[in-house]
């Protein structure tokens, strides 16, 4: 009763009362009272609270009190029949005196037990509520490790994985398509590393060799053609008995490396175009200094010397066309747009690519699509890219060959395509195509296609090549446009 609620000690308390009422023999009130002790429920429930709240020796000693005062009740039950306690006999006070002796042995036995059982129980819900926060945490943990973008693996002291977070299982299906989570936990690392069959034996000795020390440690590691960053960091045990090992943090750079040698390229064409204008105008005043003397000399002289002073005076031409172009191609300012249709530049410029093609025994086609939208374009720089490629194709090509202008418009891109039906390139032209005086043309000076990249990149666009050896080439120019609510449609 001292443990249960204010309703439970109640209903204990009628129940005991009946019973007693019911099996009670003689049956008088007066008996009934003292038998079933319910003169002491007031004590019982008084004493409730701060039964629960008390130590084990503050519960021992209400229990002792209680059952003294049941005791006393029941020592006082011959007196209703009649009887003096000078006639006790000797047996009935030693039997008084053990019933006393048992029930407190009883009493602080059974609150002990029922203590020790509260305790574990609490103990039990303890751990059961740690259990479940340490779950939480632990799935809130790996939640965390899978959004990073990071490859993040952990192994214990035996060398064997533990956790895996979702980057890293990517990474691993990349490599081998049927493994399973189930199968990368608990496995030596060093089995996953065979499986993955890495190549560079020297960058494999330095990741072993890392596993090894358990040091923390960063590394740049160019493993299968990807550049990682490794960071390992051992795992210490906090307290005796705790499981150690080391986690590795694997970071894939590879785009970024990308990224800073095409930043290191934009810079060195800076400062080639920064040097470019600052030496055009010194080396141009002089050439055309010498171009003046050389006609008057050429004036002068006998006709023989005239084919002299003609190579001389085409030389220093192709001299001031390249370094006009290697001018337009360093150029990184931003250059004036106006409104303008692919459409209008490449009918501008057809009677011009169809005169060259018919000097070369060739012929050009327009494939132009219904309508375009109108761009932000500058003009003329448009312009030479359509000429640098119309002409590039038309020198890949023999005599009967086609060069075809087609246009086209989707996926929100306006394409110009440019085809023609040479020879094609091989894989190792087509890697070098727009780096910068790459050519192979026995005049040229590789200067076109890397200044053709050049003016699409400043209008937002990109040059794709499609070509095969025997199966010509189809250079595809793409601009961006924004929405076809937005744009003015040009009809053809």
């Amino acid at each position: 009763m001292l443990y249960g609620s204010f309703r439970s000690r109640l209903v204990l308390g009628v129940l005991l009362l009946v019973c007693t009422s019911v099996f009670h023999y003689p049956f008088t009130p007066l008996h009934i009272l003292l038998d079933s002790n319910i003169l002491i429920f007031p004590l019982v429930f008084s004493l409730a609270k701060r039964f629960k709240r008390g130590t084990d020796l503050e519960k021992i000693s209400i229990m002792w009190g209680l059952l003294a005062s049941c005791t006393l009740f029941r020592v006082l039950t011959p007196l209703l029949d009649g009887k003096s306690y000078s006639g006790l006999q000797t047996d009935e006070i030693v039997l008084i005196l053990s019933m006393l002796f048992f029930r407190f042995l009883l009493g602080g036995l059974m609150i002990y037990l029922i203590e020790s059982a509260l305790d574990k129980l609490e103990i039990d819900e303890r751990m059961a509520h740690m259990s479940e926060k340490f779950k939480q945490e632990t799935d809130n943990f790996q939640q965390i490790t899978n959004m990073v973008p990071l490859s993040i693996i952990s192994i214990d002291d035996n060398y064997k994985i533990t956790s895996i977070n979702d980057t890293m299982m990517k990474k691993l299906e990349n490599r081998l398509p049927n493994i399973k989570r189930s199968d990368v936990l608990f496995l030596p690392v060093f089995d996953l590393i065979h499986k993955l069959k890495l190549n560079e034996e020297k960058e494999l000795d330095r990741l072993l060799e890392i596993i090894f020390l358990k040091h923390r440690f960063m590394e740049r590691v160019t493993c299968s053609g990807r550049v990682l960053h490794i960071f390992a960091a051992p795992l210490v045990p906090q307290a005796p008995g705790q499981i150690g090992g080391m986690v590795l943090v694997i970071q894939d750079v590879t785009e970024e490396e990308l990224i800073r040698s095409e930043l290191d390229h934009v810079e060195r064409l800076t400062l080639v175009g920064q040097m470019a204008a600052g030496i055009t105008h010194e080396i141009r005043n002089p050439m055309a200094v010498v171009r003046g003397f050389l006609q008057l000399m050429r004036e002068k002289s006998s006709s023989d010397m005239d084919s002299y002073y003609q190579i001389v005076m085409d030389e220093l031409d192709r001299a001031n066309s390249i370094i006009t172009d290697f001018l337009s191609l360093a150029q990184s300012g931003i250059s004036s747009k106006e409104d303008g249709n692919l459409h209008d530049v490449i009918e501008e410029l057809a009677p011009l690519l169809w005169a060259d093609a018919n000097l070369r025994g060739q012929s050009v086609e327009l494939k132009l699509c219904d309508s375009l939208p109108v761009l932000r374009l500058n003009i003329k720089e448009i312009k030479q890219v359509v000429l640098n490629l119309g002409r590039n194709a038309m020198e890949a090509m023999e005599p009967k060959g086609v060069l075809t202008l087609e246009t086209r418009c989707e996926s929100g891109m306006v394409e110009l395509l440019v085809k023609d039906t040479g020879c094609g390139m091989s894989e190792m032209e087509l890697e070098k195509l727009f780096v910068p005086f790459f050519t192979t043309k026995d005049q040229g000076t590789g200067l076109g296609l890397p200044l053709c990249l050049s003016i699409v990149e400043r209008h937002g666009g990109t040059i794709s090549v499609d070509s095969r050896t025997g199966a010509g080439t189809v250079f595809t120019v793409s601009f961006p446009y924004e929405a076809q609510e937005k744009a003015t449609y040009a009809e053809v």
